[in-house]
C-alpha cells in the first residue's frame, strides 16, 4: 500500500531531518531521509543496528524507512527489535502504532501511541512522529479530517512542551495542508524558517502552498530558495516536476512545461539514489500526467523495475496500466490480475478496478468489465467518468436503454458533461425506443413511449444551450413526434414544425450529398402530410418534387407521381 497521500506528502515527506542526535552518524542517515534517498539511509542505518545495537532510535529510524518504502511488516519487525534494545522506547512505540493505523487496528495504535507519550515526558519527538503517523494513509489516498484533526491535536501538545522543535511546525503545517488550511499551513511553514533558517523542507512545503492556490511563479521561487539551501535535496525537484504538470495541464499551448516537469522529476531520481521507491514515485508521476507518450516511459520503467531483486508487487499495477494505455490488453490483463490476487486486499485501490474494467472491455468480456467500472465508482464516488465508459461500451454492444441510463447517470454524477455527452443520451434514449418498436417480440402499441420522452427531453436541452440550432437534433426530434401520430390519414402534423427546421437549417449552411438522403426523409414527410391529412396535392406534389431533387430513387415520391400521373 502507498502510504503518503498527495497533498500531505507536498510538507509530510519534507520533515523528517532536525533532531539533535547523539551520533554523527545518525544526523546522516536522518538527513538521506529527508532527502527521500531511502536505500542510502537504509544502508547506513542497518550499519548503525549492527554497530551500535543499544540505541533504539536506530531501529525507530529503520523502521520508519521501511514505512516510506512500503514495507510494513519490516517495518514491525524493526521496531519490536528497537524496543528489545530499549524497552521504554517511545519512538519504536510510536513506530508500533503507525503500523497498527496502516492495518486498521485503531485500538492498538490509540495505546501504543498513549504508552508512547507516557514514557517521552519531555522529549518533543514521539509527538512529532505520532502526528506524521496519522497522516500515513493507504494506497495514496487523503488524509481523513477525523486523523488530521488527531495530528493537530497531538502535535499542539508537543509544541506546548517544546515550542523550539521545528519539525513540529512542519509537521503541524503538513496536516494542516492535508484539509486545504492552507493560510494555517502557512503560519506553521514560516514559523519553521525562523526556527531553522537552513530548512530546505519549509521552503518547498511553502510552494506547494503556491502550487495549490495557481501561483506558480511563487512556487517556482520557492523551489529554488530550497535548491539554493542543498543543491541535492530532491524533494524540491519532485514537487517542482508536479507544480509544472499543474501549470501545464491548466493553461494552453504548455507543452514546454510538461517536459520540464518530466526533467525536474529525473532530476528527483538522480538525487534520490535511484531507489525502487523513488522509482514508484515516479511512476505514479506519469500516471497522473496522462500524457500518452508518458505511457511508453512507464511501461519501460516497469519492465526495469520487475527486473529487481527486491520487486514490489506493486511493479504489476504499473504494468498493467501502461499496457492498457498502449493497447496491449492481454498483457495487461495478465499484470493486473497477478497483482490484484497476490497483493494484500488492503493495496487494492478504485483504479485497479477501473482499470482492470477497461482491459476486460477491451478484451471483449464487456459484462465484466462494465461490473468492475461499476465498482471502481461504488469505492470512489469521484470516479463518475466510469458512467461514460460503460454507456460507450452498451451502445456499441446495441444495448442502447443500458447506455442511456449510463450516460445519465454521467451528466447527473459528473457535473462536467458537454452537448455531446447530451446528444449521446437522447440518441441512446431514441434507440432503445426503435429497438422495441420494431422488434417482433413487442406488439407496436405496447412500445414504451416514455422512452421517447426522456431522449426529447435531452434533444431539447440541446437545442435550449447550443449556440444555434442543431440541424442533426431538428431532424431526430422530428422523426420521435412522428412516432407519437397514431395513424398517417389522421396526423397532427407533430413532425412538421421540426422538418421543417431541419431543412431551412441544412439548406441554409449548403447541401452536402451525405444530406440528402435525410432532406428526401424530411421532404417525404412533408408530402405524405399534405396528401393525407391536409388534403392539399399542390403541396404535396412540391414536397415529393424535393425530395426527388436530392433522392432521384426515391420510392415514395416516385409512388406519388405514378399515382398521380406527374412526370
Amino acid at each position: 500500500m502507498k502510504i503518503t497521500s498527495k497533498v500531505a506528502v507536498a510538507a509530510l515527506g519534507l520533515v523528517l531531518a532536525g533532531s539533535a542526535v547523539h551520533a554523527q552518524s545518525l544526523d546522516d542517515a536522518k538527513k538521506a531521509i529527508s532527502a527521500e534517498q531511502y536505500q542510502k539511509a537504509k544502508s547506513m542505518l542497518k550499519n548503525l543496528t549492527v554497530s551500535q545495537p543499544t540505541k533504539d532510535e536506530n531501529f525507530f529510524y529503520l523502521g520508519w524507512v521501511y514505512l516510506q518504502q512500503d514495507e510494513p511488516d519490516s517495518a514491525k519487525l524493526t521496531f519490536n527489535k528497537g524496543l528489545a534494545a530499549n524497552p521504554k522506547s517511545a519512538l519504536n512505540l510510536v513506530g508500533l502504532g503507525a503500523v497498527a493505523r496502516l492495518d486498521k487496528d485503531q485500538a492498538t495504535a490509540t495505546s501504543d501511541f498513549n504508552q508512547a507519550l507516557a514514557i517521552s515526558k519531555k522529549d518533543s519527538k514521539p509527538y512529532v512522529y505520532i502526528g506524521k503517523s496519522y497522516l500515513l494513509v493507504p494506497n495514496g489516498g487523503t488524509v481523513a479530517p477525523a486523523d488530521a484533526n488527531a495530528a493537530i491535536d497531538v502535535l499542539n501538545k508537543g509544541i506546548a512542551i517544546n515550542a523550539k522543535d521545528p519539525d513540529l511546525f512542519l509537521t503541524l503545517g503538513a496536516a494542516q495542508l492535508s484539509q486545504l488550511k492552507s493560510t494555517d499551513a502557512y503560519g506553521n511553514f514560516t514559523t519553521v524558517q525562523s526556527l531553522d533558517p537552513k530548512s530546505a523542507a519549509a521552503s518547498v512545503a511553502l510552494g506547494v502552498i503556491s502550487k495549490y492556490a495557481n501561483n506558480y511563479d511563487d512556487a517556482e521561487t520557492n523551489f529554488k530558495a530550497a535548491i539554493a539551501i542543498d543543491p541535492n535535496y530532491g524533494p524540491a525537484y519532485r514537487e517542482w516536476a508536479e507544480t509544472d504538470l499543474r501549470w501545464a495541464n491548466s493553461e494552453a499551448k504548455m507543452a514546454a512545461k510538461k517536459q520540464e516537469a518530466v526533467e525536474h522529476y529525473q532530476k528527483y531520481l538522480s538525487l534520490t539514489d535511484m531507489s525502487l521507491e523513488s522509482q514508484m514515485r515516479y511512476a505514479d508521476f506519469l500516471i497522473s500526467a496522462k500524457d500518452p507518450a508518458d505511457y511508453k516511459i512507464l511501461e519501460q520503467l516497469a519492465t526495469d523495475m520487475s527486473k529487481s531483486a527486491s520487486t514490489n508487487l506493486r511493479i504489476y499495477r504499473y504494468l498493467a496500466y501502461a499496457a492498457y494505455e498502449n493497447k496491449d490488453y492481454a498483457a495487461g490483463l495478465t499484470a493486473l490480475n497477478t497483482w490484484m490476487t497476490k497483493a494484500d486486499p488492503k493495496r487494492i485501490i478504485p483504479a485497479d478496478y477501473l482499470y482492470l474494467g477497461r482491459l476486460q472491455i477491451a478484451s471483449g468480456n464487456d459484462s465484466l468489465g462494465v461490473q468492475n467500472l461499476k465498482k471502481a465508482y461504488d469505492l470512489d464516488s469521484t470516479q463518475a467518468d466510469v458512467f461514460q465508459e460503460i454507456a460507450k461500451s452498451n451502445y456499441t454492444n446495441k444495448k442502447y436503454l443500458e447506455a442511456a441510463n449510463a450516460y445519465k447517470e454521467y451528466i447527473d454524477k459528473s457535473h462536467k458533461a458537454t452537448l455531446n455527452d447530451y446528444l449521446s443520451e437522447a440518441l441512446s434514449f431514441y434507440k432503445a425506443y426503435t429497438t422495441e418498436y420494431y422488434s417482433k417480440a413487442v406488439p407496436k402499441p405496447v412500445a414504451d413511449t416514455s422512452l421517447l420522452t426522456k431522449s426529447d427531453s435531452a434533444f431539447s436541452y440541446i437545442q435550449h444551450k447550443a449556440t444555434a440550432p442543431v440541424a442533426i437534433v431538428a431532424l431526430y426530434q422530428a422523426r420521435e413526434q412522428d412516432f407519437k401520430e397514431p395513424d398517417r390519414t389522421t396526423s397532427k402534423g407533430l413532425a412538421k414544425p421540426f422538418y421543417e427546421q431541419y431543412i431551412a437549417l441544412t439548406t441554409a449552411k449548403g447541401i452536402k450529398d451525405g444530406d440528402k438522403p435525410f432532406l428526401a426523409e424530411a421532404y417525404d414527410y412533408l408530402g405524405r402530410y399534405y396528401e393525407l391529412a391536409a388534403k392539399d396535392d399542390a403541396k404535396a406534389t412540391e414536397a415529393y418534387t424535393n425530395a426527388l431533387a436530392n433522392s432521384p430513387s426515391d420510392s415514395e415520391a416516385l409512388d406519388y407521381m405514378k399515382r398521380k400521373g406527374k412526370k
